[in-house]
């Protein structure tokens, strides 16, 4: 207990306890711990020191955050009334979990009879038991003997679903650089920073145009993909699960990437005869963050739906039983290591124009292959999407004010693929007209302002349909894609450049919109969705600098302007939403794609 940085204390009883438990400040985490206890060290640290759960406990010893103290002291008083009474500790709708009859047992059964949730982890072959016998004790001690807790610290601190690459080519030996790290004091935030600070630096190698800046680059870009697995080891090895973590994880990944392609970017316009990559950077970015899109969409709509009876599921349950299946399937759809691993190599061996048609080329496949799965899965389950899930979707779309109004004012009509067809007809024409109108004219204009009644309407009524979590992914690539035409066809200069840095600040903002609905504290303040304008207003504001200003370099301007504007105010807000206590403390596992 002590190693794992209790202060301990002996109680004869349940009441001596509590007296002692009254005595420790308020701010401290707090453990009972039952003292015939024999188990696996690392048995005891899942069970009390992960700082995700408010209650947590494995058999024979509990513990409680400082908000649940008053719950345990509540606890504490009903479980030694209920065993003096000779009552039941718990009566009616919370399980009697007969295999832990110690006190801290019983008074977890209490906690959660009060309605305080008591996480159990899942301890697999270790130990953790509270022997009443010679016999049991010794049986207990020899268990503990024959599993190496340090072998299973280590092997639980790989997620258990990643690519091929990160499998077999990294986490074999960054689980140990993780163990290192853990030694040294080293915190996952400070190991995700070291890698952002690797990927930045990878950029300005890529940057400088020269052969062996690529090359550089292509090894700084694979270890800081190293450090970016070795700090998600590094937590679930030493359950340093934080809010700035989750915060820190969930962006660096994307700053990375689109960093890179930026240096590549410029790189390409130094090197020998001045290559304009712009464009496909932008490309690369914007199919990227669309696939991700679709990605968090289905699985939001499907995350608490009402059955499940799709054959395409069922289908897919059956491939993973098949292991060669379940590697192809996942590098298909090219994940984070594959990808990154890829890039690095090409940039060592090729131009960055070669780079960024590989992404373009590998990310469409693997856009079309799970996007086709995606929507088989939707045409052939029966499933009954909760108000959450429509919710999500509403919050994943982005409307602002003028779609907002569109909404309230005018109703589409329910049912069917009223929703999708609506998002995607507007999507379509407003791409359209950016990329074929004469640059400088009000046709796109015009569209954008049919996109945004089109995507009131859209989002006028709850999305529950089997195919609305497209919704959001068509206002994604209407508004990305509209950018990126009407910078690419105005022949400015660095109007491309200003047009990557606008989607890169509203791509931060879609992230971390998802990231916190994935932490259950909901979407964005509407102040801030109205303040950066919704997408539609955003578009409307694109085509509008493109028709008042044309191809002058006030055209760039403006755009830098709106994507300074926008990352400010999105940045400023998601970092005192991600320091506040309001947070989740949970960290991010990582994008498979």
């Amino acid at each position: 207990m002590r190693a794992l940085g209790f202060d301990v204390r002996s109680a004869a009883d349940a009441g001596e306890a509590a007296a002692l438990l009254r005595d420790v400040p308020a701010g401290h985490r707090v453990a009972l711990v039952d003292p015939r206890f024999v188990g696996h060290v690392h048995a005891l640290r899942l069970g009390l020191t992960d700082p995700r759960f408010a209650a947590a406990g494995v058999p024979g010893a509990l513990t409680v955050q400082p908000d649940a103290r008053a719950a345990l002291l509540r606890a504490m008083d009903r479980t030694v009334a209920a065993v003096g009474a000779g009552r039941p500790v718990a009566d009616g709708g919370v399980p009697d979990r007969t295999e832990d009859r110690t006190v801290p047992g019983r008074i977890a059964l209490a906690l959660e009879a009060g309605g305080t949730a008591v996480q159990r982890p899942e301890l697999g072959s270790l130990t953790a038991t509270v022997p009443t016998t010679p016999e049991e004790r010794a049986a207990a001690r020899t268990a503990v003997a024959a599993v190496d807790d340090e072998a299973v610290r280590l092997r639980s601190a790989v997620k258990a679903h990643d690519g091929f690459f990160t499998t077999h080519c990294i986490s074999p030996y960054s689980r140990y650089i993780a163990r290192w790290c853990a030694r040294r004091g080293l915190t996952p935030n400070q190991v995700t920073t070291a890698s952002l600070i690797t990927a930045l630096v990878a950029a300005g190698c890529a940057a400088t145009g020269t052969r062996a800046g690529f090359v550089a680059a292509g090894l700084l870009l694979l270890f800081s993909f190293v450090l970016d697995c070795t700090d998600g080891q590094l937590a679930r090895y030493s359950l340093q699960y934080s809010t700035m973590g989750a915060w820190l994880d969930a962006t660096f990944d994307r700053a990375k990437e689109y960093a890179y392609y930026a240096g590549l970017a410029i790189g390409a316009s130094h090197s020998g005869g001045g290559d304009d990559v712009w464009a496909l950077a932008l490309g690369a970015m914007v199919l990227q963050a669309c696939r991700h899109v679709v990605d968090f969409s289905f699985n939001e709509a499907n995350h608490d739906a009402v059955s499940n009876t799709s054959p395409t599921a069922a289908l897919s349950d059956r491939l993973d039983s098949v292991g060669w299946t379940v590697w192809l399937r996942r590098m298909i759809v090219l994940p984070i290591g594959e990808r990154w691993a890829m890039i690095a190599v090409l940039t060592a061996v090729t131009t960055p124009r070669i780079v960024f048609y590989a992404l373009l080329v590998g990310c469409s496949l693997a856009a079309c292959y799970t996007t086709a799965g995606r929507l088989l899965r939707s045409l052939t389950r029966k499933a009954r999407r909760t108000d959450r899930a429509a919710r999500a979707l509403a919050d994943l779309a982005d409307s602002g004010v003028l779609a907002q109004a569109v909404a309230a004012s005018v109703r589409r009509p329910g049912g069917g693929f009223a929703a999708p067809l609506l998002a995607l007809v507007g999507s379509g024409l407003m791409i359209a007209t950016a990329l074929r109108a004469p640059f400088g004219s009000w046709w796109p204009v015009a569209a954008a302002g049919v996109y945004t009644v089109l995507a009131g309407l859209a989002v006028s009524r709850p999305l529950k349909g089997a195919l609305d979590w497209l919704v959001p992914p068509f206002f994604r690539a209407a508004e990305y894609c509209a950018v990126l035409a009407l910078a690419a066809r105005s022949g400015v200069p660095h109007a491309v450049p200003a047009a990557f840095g606008l989607v890169a600040a509203v791509a931060y903002h879609h992230y971390d919109t998802v990231y916190r609905i994935r932490g259950g504290t909901g979407a964005p303040p509407q102040w801030l969705v109205r303040t950066v304008l919704g997408h539609e207003g955003r578009t409307l504001v694109a085509a509008l600098f493109a028709a008042v200003l044309g191809t002058r370099s006030s055209f760039t301007t403006a755009l830098t302007a709106l994507a300074v504007a926008v990352a400010l105010v999105v940045t400023v807000e998601s970092i005192r939403f991600w320091v506040s206590s309001s947070a989740p403390a949970v960290h991010d596992e990582g994008e498979l794609a």
